[in-house]
């Protein structure tokens, strides 16, 4: 089977369709891919680093106010339907998946009127308007929470969860956080804004550190790397406590997560697919600069079922934070109620239900 993928401009769009690759390979290493996005976007270099093959096309979003910019865009876009389709034709996929992101956009569509079986995979609660677009065209809409369901044509809807859920549970044997300096036999929050990190999340986490110093439990703080210099220089002079280990970034995080009791995090699709599947209690902080504030969507989606705590920036404080936190790893109880919830809401086995999905429209 040979399958073509596009998706780019965010991780949450990138990392979602390197899972399914990854764990189709795994179970299949017959079946032959083909990325198309980009030049210049993160999937490139991303892409090229796993030795997928690839292709691009160049794509630019639309403006949301009337812009001369927005008729440029239009050429791009029939610019990327001719140029994919030279590549499908090469290619010859059996069929065509887009994981979001305006890359994705010409690469589905050309498909789809080409007569390739073509599945759209919509990570987030919210859909995006690439994805809206799309649904018309498409033969399948595969999406991550019941919430979308309602912004697509019913009959074409799936439910199938993200694919970084089944790379997430694939890892049977984590890496140790001793070698942080952490202790192995410790309740341990990990505490992450994201790859570039988040102001507000390390201002709060500054602010507790005194309530923090007299905890049970440690903390693995990542600040992200645009902020760890400007943090590390807050905390030091004895600040900073001495249960809390400090990093910028976090390489290969998936392999740490089956030592982590409990996850600070914002609320994108990748986060809340990679603690679902592993069951792991959270403390979500939704990013209020998405589209359509689709985080806090995403965050009520596990609060609703008592699986997470939801703080809006606008109401963090180190205070508040600490108190969430104490509120699950102090009870061991509350800590086992909220991990066995935040399970039942993973889907482990999305990457197959995809796959299944593709063999299925491909008849």
């Amino acid at each position: 089977m040979r399958i073509a993928v596009s998706g780019g401009g965010t991780g949450g769009h990138i990392y979602p369709a390197l899972a399914f690759i990854k764990e189709v390979q795994r179970r299949h290493p017959d079946v032959e891919f083909l990325y198309i996005g980009t030049e210049n976007g993160l999937e490139k270099k991303i892409v090229e680093r796993e030795n997928i093959p690839f292709r691009a096309i160049e794509i630019t979003g639309f403006k949301r106010k009337l812009s001369f910019e927005n008729v440029k865009t239009v050429m791009r876009f029939l610019k990327g339907v001719t140029k994919s389709k030279s590549y499908l034709k090469e290619f010859k996929p059996d069929a065509v998946i887009g994981t979001g992101g305006y890359v994705c956009g010409p690469v589905v569509y050309a498909a789809a009127k080409m007569g390739i079986p073509t599945i759209i995979h919509e990570q987030n609660s919210l859909p995006g308007i690439t994805n809206k677009f799309l649904s018309k065209y498409v033969n399948k809409v595969a999406i991550c929470f019941e919430e979308a369901k309602s912004h697509f044509p019913a009959e074409k809807v799936v439910f199938t969860g993200n694919p970084r859920a089944s790379e997430v549970v694939s890892i049977k044997t984590g890496r140790s956080l001793t070698e942080f300096g952490l202790k192995d036999n410790q309740k341990t929050v990990l505490i992450f804004g994201g790859s570039r990190g988040a102001a507000p999340i390390n201002r709060a986490v500054i602010d507790m550190q005194e309530e923090l110093k007299t905890r049970p439990y440690q903390v693995l703080y990542i600040t992200g790397e645009v902020h760890y210099e400007k943090v590390t220089a807050e905390l030091k002079g004895g600040k900073a406590a001495d249960n809390m280990v400090t990093k910028p970034f976090l390489h290969q995080m998936p392999e740490y997560l089956q030592s982590i009791d409990v996850i600070v995090a914002r609320a994108g699709a990748t986060t809340i697919a990679e603690i679902t599947a592993l069951g792991i209690p959270s403390v979500l902080i939704p990013s209020p600069y998405v589209t359509a504030n689709h985080q806090e969507v995403n965050a009520k989606a596990l609060s609703q079922h008592d699986a997470a705590i939801v703080l809006k920036e606008t109401e963090l404080s180190g205070e508040k934070l600490i108190a969430a936190l104490d509120k699950i790893v102090m009870n061991e109880e509350t800590l086992k109620d909220m991990s066995e919830r935040t399970k039942s809401l993973g889907v482990p086995d999305a990457a197959a239900r995809l796959y299944s999905i593709m063999k299925d429209i491909k008849k």
